[in-house]
């Protein structure tokens, strides 16, 4: 009969440590990236804007203008819409076109939506007697 010789457990995952699971977004540790190194070195740099924020930048930033031998400063995009104004009163009708497109007032419904039938005074007179009778009887 032969003798078998004693064989040393070979590593499995029960013997490994937790952290050292390796898988699916779980890469070996030494394949890691290091603490302050990114996975994409020529990425969009630190500070780099898109085109909103260049924008947004352009267009509140504050100028100087003289108005009836006064200057005063104001921002650009208010500079803008007051060239725009200008063009519109000297009779040009794309400019009135476009400051008009952006401005619109309430129309008829949505004023009426703010204002109170009598139906609503109504409802509301009844809830605040109905709160105010609650308090006089807690203070009783």
């Amino acid at each position: 009969m032969r003798r078998r010789r004693p064989v040393a457990p070979r590593a499995g995952k029960s013997d490994r440590p937790q952290d050292s699971r390796v898988g699916y977004g779980r890469p070996p540790r030494q394949h890691q990236f290091k603490p302050g190194h990114s996975g994409n070195p020529k990425g969009r740099p630190k500070g780099a804007k898109n085109e909103e924020t260049i924008l947004n930048n352009l267009l509140n930033r504050k100028i100087e203008i003289r108005e009836a031998g006064r200057a005063r400063k104001i921002t650009v995009l208010e500079a803008v819409f007051l060239r725009f104004t200008e063009a519109a009163l000297k009779g040009d009708a794309k400019a009135a076109t476009f400051l008009l497109n952006r401005y619109r007032p309430p129309e008829a419904d949505e004023a009426s939506m703010n204002e109170f039938t009598r139906e609503d005074e109504e409802i509301l007179d009844a809830f605040t007697r109905r709160v105010q009778a609650q308090f006089k009887e807690k203070r009783s």
